[in-house]
């Protein structure tokens, strides 16, 4: 070969698409891949395949996902699909795209982010649609996860399949010296049952009488009605502010200002919010739902409770609340474990090996060793 180096061929990446109105954590994932420069070092081709909005948006933006697919498939230029899915529908949508990669022998990357895949497999999904979930599964090259919990969980619907954990990557804060404030509650996430915000709610009825000047900034989508005709019924009017979605420069704030980050869900991937909290150096209040344990410790980064628990979640607050002097310490852990175990670096460089590892090849001849096995997992001695 003369010492050329040959164009590599390409990785198609599914997601989100770029022009839905509320992307989700999943997108903001890939965004931060984008930042960090995968797609600069690696030949992506991005398509979106789903968006906010009626039905008959998602119908368009599946079609057309679709036809770009087909197309650059066909090219036989593809060699690698990493395919980003959550639960129920997206796991189904996306399966076509998967089944279809399979058939024409490309190797495939199905990254999980969905927070309730155990109930939707569980309890959603009857003994022919589980066996469709374990065919594929398995059939894949790769099942990423994102969290040791999820990696026990997926190991057990389908023990033949290929299960590695990769967690989300953080960016640094890009804002320094903010001053943070006294007495207030930061919950960021998409407003229903799942992330917790009514239970916040009911904890921050009993956390009022003991600080009555207490504010809640409530960030996100969803049901805002919702959680505005409870915090009316509630009689806390006076102290919840509802935000709305809350991104860029404005999330950026109120991470940088709020003086607790909690995070009371009742299923988790990996979230975002509690990672970038972390980077901002907030001290947590979250529950042990899904992958929280690999990113908080209790006593360490924050408190732990048990979801649905609001009695322990006040008291978790309150005893917070009361002891700056634990809150600091809880917010230098926390800024230095997003730093070490969730920097961009750290992250992105288990994605580049479960490429190579997959026969992917990097635009540019790889210079470095990351450090890392096949599968995304860490060397001994590497970092974790």
């Amino acid at each position: 070969m003369n010492g050329q180096y040959n164009e590599p061929k390409l990785i198609v990446m599914l997601g989100v698409h770029p022009h839905s109105k509320h992307h989700g954590g999943v997108y903001e994932v890939i965004e931060i891949y984008r930042r960090g420069g995968l797609f600069a070092r690696w030949p992506i081709v991005y398509i979106g395949t789903v968006a906010s909005g009626g039905s008959l948006t998602k119908i368009r933006i599946a079609a057309a996902a679709l036809w770009s697919y087909l197309r650059v498939l066909s090219t036989r230029r593809v060699t690698l699909v990493h395919v980003h899915t959550a639960s129920r529908a997206s796991f189904w949508r996306k399966s076509v795209f998967m089944l279809i990669a399979l058939a024409a022998r490309r190797k495939v990357i199905l990254h999980l982010h969905g927070a309730e895949f155990a109930t939707f497999y569980t309890h959603e999904c009857g003994r022919l649609r589980q066996w469709l979930i374990r065919f594929v599964l398995d059939r894949v090259d790769s099942v990423v996860v994102l969290s040791s919990q999820w990696k026990t969980l997926i190991s057990e619907i389908a023990p033949t399949a290929n299960v590695s954990k990769i967690f989300n990557p953080v960016p640094a804060p890009a804002l320094h010296g903010v001053r943070r404030l006294d007495n207030v509650l930061l919950f960021l996430g998409r407003f229903g049952q799942r992330k917790g915000v009514f239970d916040l709610l009911e904890a921050l009825t009993a956390i009022r009488v003991r600080f009555p000047g207490i504010k809640l900034w409530c960030g996100g989508d969803g049901d805002r009605e919702a959680v505005q005709t409870r915090v009316r019924e509630l009689g806390l009017c006076d102290c919840v502010e509802v935000l709305g979605w809350v991104s860029g420069r404005e999330k950026e704030q109120v991470l940088a200002e709020a003086t607790i980050y909690v995070a009371p869900s009742h299923a988790e991937g990996l979230p975002m919010g509690v990672l970038e909290a972390m980077a901002a150096g907030a001290p947590i209040v979250a529950t042990t739902a899904g992958g929280i344990p690999d990113a908080v410790e209790d006593g360490v980064e924050g408190f732990l409770v048990a979801p649905l628990d609001t009695d322990a979640l006040a008291d978790r607050i309150i005893r917070l609340l009361e002891n700056p002097e634990l809150r600091s310490a809880f917010a230098a852990a926390a800024s230095r474990k997003a730093r070490e175990q969730f920097g961009i670096e750290t992250v992105l460089a288990r994605v580049e090996a479960l490429y190579a590892s997959l026969g992917a090849l990097p635009r540019n001849p790889p210079t470095r060793n990351h450090g890392v096995n096949e599968g995304g997992e860490a060397r001994k001695g590497a970092p974790a």
